[in-house]
């Protein structure tokens, strides 16, 4: 029943919005250009679903990519900079740089970087955008530790690595998992926008455009679903896996 009472709420506002948004279109005679029905990109779903499939992987293992290597990063650079105040105070600001730059400047840089029928440049964007909150949630976490557990480690003369192993990483992985929700998401959104910049044209963000240069609305509206099914599942992963890492916040 709590998961039932968590659940049904956003379930309901969801099919009364897209009821509103039907009736709407219906009514109003929105032209299909502006915003298509529901039901006319419900259509376009289930006729274009294996292009959609396809692409949606395309992007996912882009977005997936990036985001195990921009996490990967993110928590070694935290772990090396959380060993100084004065050195996390440094990186934070050019973290925030790293974090400023926009994906459509940044797609097509890398885009004439490397060859068109090269993935790397997607994942590149989708790894450095995944990095920052990763980043600075980590090193947060990774700052936060329990003076009494660190008098403890120091009465054993544990060492720097053994210390962070033991003590620092379990207690900041709350934090982590933080920054992964957040870049879980945002990880897609960069690939599948990274797309529309050139390059191999197989992912979702390829799709859209060219469904709308043909002005074939409902169908680009028809992979936009895909793409925010693509983020929702790289969402709920996340929190499976938190909720697997961390089972004592699930009981508490």
């Amino acid at each position: 029943m709590r998961y039932l009472r968590s659940v049904l709420p956003p379930v309901l506002v969801g099919v009364l919005a897209v009821v509103l948004w039907e009736v709407v279109v219906t009514a109003g005679r929105i032209a299909p250009f502006i915003l298509p029905a529901p039901s006319a990109i419900w259509d376009q779903l289930v006729e274009q679903r294996d292009n959609v499939v396809d692409a949606a992987l395309a992007s996912g293992a882009n977005a997936l990519v990036g985001l195990v290597g921009g996490t990967a990063a993110a928590i070694v650079a935290a772990l090396l900079f959380s060993r100084s105040k004065l050195l996390s105070d440094i990186a934070v600001p050019y973290a925030a740089v790293v974090n400023a730059l926009p994906i459509i400047a940044l797609a097509p840089i890398l885009n004439n970087m490397f060859d068109s029928t090269s993935s790397l440049p997607r994942r590149a964007v989708a790894g450095i955008i995944a990095f920052f909150p990763v980043f600075i949630n980590t090193l947060r976490g990774l700052r936060e530790v329990d003076p009494t557990h660190r008098e403890l480690m120091d009465s054993y003369a544990a060492g720097g690595w053994t210390f962070a192993r033991l003590v620092r990483l379990p207690g900041a992985l709350p934090y982590v998992f933080t920054g992964l929700r957040q870049a879980s998401s945002l990880a897609v959104i960069a690939a599948v926008v990274a797309e529309y910049f050139g390059g191999l044209q197989d992912g979702l963000g390829a799709r859209i455009t060219s469904a709308a240069a043909f002005t074939a609305y409902p169908r680009a509206w028809a992979f936009v679903v895909g793409a925010c099914v693509l983020g929702l599942v790289f969402y709920l992963t996340t929190l499976l896996l938190e909720r697997l890492a961390t089972p004592w916040k699930s009981r508490s």
